[in-house]
């Protein structure tokens, strides 16, 4: 089968490796309908995750068929049309049991880092109970592709900031996770919601399918004076940094009200620093991912019902031999590529 894997820094090809098998009773195979390219498989190819294993298959974010499962595997059968989730998780350790998947003793995020992964024909997933989620029959594939991380992203970050009916909500960073957690931020209840990004057409997007109801550009404008103005001069209820820049993660400390939470779901290539003599009184919350993808079944049941979408995301749509090329125009930002789907 074909197959892209990551050879070593800034190095990346697309060859033929045997298809995947069942080395355990809990694994699934998998024929993967569609997957995408993420910004954390870049941060691998450049050299930014010291866990990632040269030689394996890149990718963790796709949807497919079961086309084999283990003897252990209890709720899926093969044909059932499947989300991924992310994260490997057992269900069964300390971190499992308290929702901490990501932390998972026996797995975190393995898939396309640690082992291979699904930028390929065929994937073995294992723990396949808990890593696989069948898609309701409304839904397409496309629909449903980004479930298993960049929307679970969105909902951990707006799930950091413990949203109340009515709260403001500032999101830094307009891309796919910003861009979701907007979303859910919504359906959390926030009242009104702040998109802030650099990028004039990110937040197009943002405006087109209305996700947010102010809209900023720091290059711009001055964020900090039209936070205030929008909330009594309090700053925002809660604030999710989903941008990865040091600018952003500056501005997420600044802009939050006194006594707020600060979710930080953004993966950084570099130290941040928390300047603690100029925070200290305004007694903040930060907390911080990587995601704990434990609701995917309950996203797709809101995909499902028309309460979030995601197919908007997708900016284009290319086949595995081209993947190459893809992550060429992916890497880009001249292209101003929200996500491209491999097919």
């Amino acid at each position: 089968m074909k197959a892209l894997v990551y050879e070593d820094t800034n190095k990346i090809r697309l060859v033929e490796k045997n298809r995947p098998k069942i080395q355990d009773p809990k694994d699934a195979i998998v024929k993967v309908k569609m997957s995408s390219i993420c910004t954390s498989d870049l941060h691998i190819i450049k050299g930014a995750v010291p866990k990632a294993k040269k030689g394996i298959t890149l990718g963790h974010e796709f949807v497919g068929e079961i086309v084999e499962t283990g003897s252990e595997v209890k709720t899926l059968k093969k044909g059932d049309r499947v989300s991924a989730n992310c994260e490997t998780f057992c269900g069964e350790c300390y971190f499992c049991k308290n929702g901490f998947v990501n932390n998972c003793q026996r797995g975190g995020w393995l898939l396309g880092c640690q082992i291979d992964g699904c930028q390929a024909e065929y994937v073995r997933v294992p723990y396949a109970d808990n890593g696989l989620t069948v898609i309701p029959d409304n839904l397409s594939y496309k629909n449903a592709l980004f479930v298993g991380d960049i929307l679970s992203s969105g909902y951990f970050a707006a799930l950091m900031c413990e949203i109340k009916n009515g709260d403001t909500i500032a999101i830094i960073g307009s891309g796919p996770v910003g861009l979701c957690a907007m979303q859910c931020a919504r359906i959390l209840g926030a009242g009104k919601i702040i998109a802030i990004d650099i990028n004039e057409k990110r937040l197009e997007i943002a405006r087109q399918n209305k996700l947010a109801d102010i809209f900023i550009n720091p290059q711009k404008e001055d964020c900090e004076k039209i936070v205030k103005e929008n909330t009594n001069s309090l700053g925002a209820d809660g604030t999710i940094e989903a941008s990865g820049s040091e600018e952003g993660f500056e501005l997420a400390w600044k802009i939050a009200r006194a006594n707020s939470c600060v979710g930080i779901v953004a993966m950084y290539e570099q130290d941040q620093n928390l300047p603690l003599p100029k925070m200290y009184g305004k007694n903040l919350t930060f907390k911080t991912g990587g995601v704990d993808a434990i609701h995917c079944k309950k996203l797709l049941d809101y995909i499902s019902e028309g309460k979030l979408n995601t197919d908007f995301l997708i900016s284009e749509e290319i086949k595995l031999e081209n993947i190459v090329e893809g992550y060429e125009k992916f890497q880009d930002k001249n292209n101003n590529i929200l996500k491209i789907a491999v097919v």
